[in-house]
């Protein structure tokens, strides 16, 4: 078998074998039967067969592919990602803050934009200033 399309195979499977695998120690156990599939093939020679060998393999993974795969939370795709992203960074000058509607700072132009609600001080408004 080509050495990097066999090690691709290999780690896809084990990959996939860890998609339904809930507990890492059920999966270990499929990981050695894997390892042992792998090696059982590892002498084969002929072209031809390896290349059937690799389609078979191809379809097996395909044919198990599971409907929702595991992703790390904070891989793309995951749960996590791009959660609670921080908030877009503005120039200190440009931000003004008004509480209970008494401006902190005087601005002269501004766009009031209410973010929360605090039931004991009232709303919360960060103020822009217009270019």
């Amino acid at each position: 078998m080509p050495l990097s399309a066999a090690a691709s195979l290999y780690r896809r499977s084990l990959k996939l074998a860890l998609d339904w695998a809930v507990h890492r120690q059920v999966w270990r156990g499929q990981a050695v039967y894997i390892r042992s599939l792998f090696d059982a093939n590892k002498d084969v020679r002929d072209p031809r067969q390896q290349k059937v060998l690799l389609q078979e393999t191809e379809k097996l993974l395909e044919t198990w592919k599971h409907p929702d795969p595991y992703r790390a939370p904070t891989a793309p795709g995951g749960s996590k990602w791009e959660r609670n992203l921080p908030a877009p960074q503005l120039p200190r000058k440009f931000i003004r803050f008004v509480l209970d509607n008494r401006l902190l700072h005087v601005v002269r132009h501004v766009v009031l934009t209410p973010i929360s609600r605090c039931p004991a001080c009232g709303p919360l408004i960060v103020v822009y200033e217009v270019l």
